[in-house]
């Protein structure tokens, strides 16, 4: 031998690198680990959070469904009130119609006593009925009940019916009311008693 030092196994330098990259290499391994955890947490929370908005808004269209639904029904029941008040003001209304009817049918008896008693009629008697026959008349239209005023328009089948008719030679008179035999009543806008008339009817002069 020579003295000189061997060359065969690795330098120093080449044990170095090996050393450190084997080093590196368990610490390059361990975040790959740490990294795939995290990776696999976060693809199981994105369905999970999916389904739970997915649900959230089914709930906010339920909600919806049964606020509507309530809306509806308040309606429905808000209407049913109305008509139901309706119906009974109605029904109060033809009540008091009949009964409105009934007084009208004795102030008319009364108005009858006061045409045949004549001259009796400024008589203490007379003027007795004729009180009675007003006060019944003031309660009456207190009720809402008023007279239908007929003479001298034209002839309304809707609230007067013609139970005699007078000729008449003037084109304007024709059809229309000249006499009431019976006054007629309404109440609001209801007929609860059509008045009787005298209608005019219109016939030409014969020519001479």
């Amino acid at each position: 031998m020579n003295g000189n030092p061997r060359t065969d196994g690795p330098s120093q330098e080449a044990q170095a690198q090996e050393a450190a990259a084997t080093t590196a290499a368990p610490e390059a391994s361990t975040e790959q680990q740490q990294e795939r955890p995290a990776q696999e947490s976060a693809s199981a929370v994105d369905p999970e959070k999916q389904r739970l908005e997915a649900e959230l808004d089914a709930t906010r269209r339920r909600v919806d469904q049964l606020a509507r639904a309530y809306q509806e029904l308040q309606k429905d029941r808000e209407e049913f009130k109305q008509r139901l008040t309706r119906e009974r003001e109605r029904m109060m209304d033809v009540e008091r119609g009949n009964v409105a009817t009934t007084l009208l049918e004795a102030v008319d008896e009364l108005d009858r006593c006061l045409s045949m008693s004549g001259g009796d009629a400024a008589s203490p008697l007379g003027q007795g009925v004729k009180m009675i026959r007003d006060g019944l008349l003031s309660k009456l239209q207190q009720t809402g009940i008023e007279r239908i005023q007929v003479v001298g328009l034209p002839y309304d089948p809707n609230t007067a019916e013609a139970t005699d008719m007078e000729i008449t030679t003037s084109p304007d008179e024709d059809q229309k009311v000249v006499a009431e035999a019976r006054a007629g009543y309404r109440m609001k806008d209801r007929i609860i008693r059509p008045a009787r008339v005298k209608v005019a009817k219109y016939i030409a002069p014969a020519q001479a």
